[in-house]
């Protein structure tokens, strides 16, 4: 297989700011997904999540002809959150701070990253997060369902101000990320979105919104989807549940918190 991985004309390297891309079984549209990030950003790295469609070859033979391009190909499918964390972890030992994270399958919009990373730049202590404006086309099921999340995540944070939990496309402070994903086991997959947004708001970072599109494509544009409506609500279900229990042992320090601010 020959992928065009002639690398395109980008700003200068960040030393503190990468995209970082999970990828399972995206099909061709990931190649689409990560020249888009390239050509606005550097670097840019891949973690392949044990996908088994041949994209990790087509991903290398990019990253060989692109040295702001980082493939990771793990043995395994492990999940989304376990992918992310591998890349979290390599960045930080590369001197990295931060990080935007970004769906392989074509959803999220590469020509935001700059302004992303540039709020990020601007607040490196918060977490910037993507709140997403669907189309008109956008499936209604997705659309109302992860209202339920939102309602739970703001509830579970005494309204912390986070306005999507689920959309990936947001940058993170490396730091604190890894902080709360190794003082627990849960966040390894498909969980991790909005059980990471949580977890950073009682650590007391804080969210910051900004409006960003989202595609959902049609499966002869390229379009792959791994959401399963039973599997992953009752996944999400389960999250919220605990995340719940974790909110009422917290309660004090958030309610102390929110008493703090309100006296600024």
């Amino acid at each position: 297989m020959t992928i065009e991985a002639n690398p395109p004309t980008t700003p200068s390297p960040s030393a503190t700011h990468l995209v970082l891309i999970p990828s399972y079984n995206p099909g061709p549209v990931v190649y689409r997904t990560v020249r888009a990030a390239r050509a606005v950003w550097a670097p840019v790295w891949v973690v392949v999540d044990g996908s088994d469609d041949a994209t990790d070859a087509g991903l290398r033979e990019m990253a060989a002809a692109d040295p702001q391009l980082r493939v990771i190909v793990l043995p395994h499918n492990q999940g989304k959150g376990a992918a992310v964390l591998v890349g979290v972890e390599a960045a930080l030992a590369a001197g990295f701070s931060h990080a935007l994270t970004m769906d392989s399958d074509g959803q999220h919009p590469a020509d935001q990253i700059a302004a992303f990373m540039a709020a990020s730049q601007r607040r490196p202590a918060a977490m910037i997060l993507g709140k997403p404006v669907f189309e008109s086309d956008a499936p209604a099921l997705r659309v109302q369902g992860r209202k339920v999340s939102n309602a739970w995540a703001n509830l579970e944070t005494l309204g912390a101000g986070i306005g999507d939990s689920l959309y990936g496309f947001r940058v993170y402070p490396l730091a604190a990320l890894r902080a709360v994903m190794r003082g627990q086991r849960w966040m390894r997959r498909f969980d991790f979105d909005p059980e990471a947004v949580v977890r950073l708001s009682w650590a007391g970072v804080v969210a910051v919104n900004l409006p960003a599109p989202v595609r959902y494509l049609r499966a002869e544009d390229g379009g792959v989807s791994h959401f399963r409506y039973l599997r992953d609500n009752t996944l999400l279900t389960w999250m919220h549940t605990r995340l719940f229990l974790g909110f009422v042992a917290r309660l004090p320090m958030l309610l102390w918190r929110r008493f703090r601010s309100s006296r600024r």
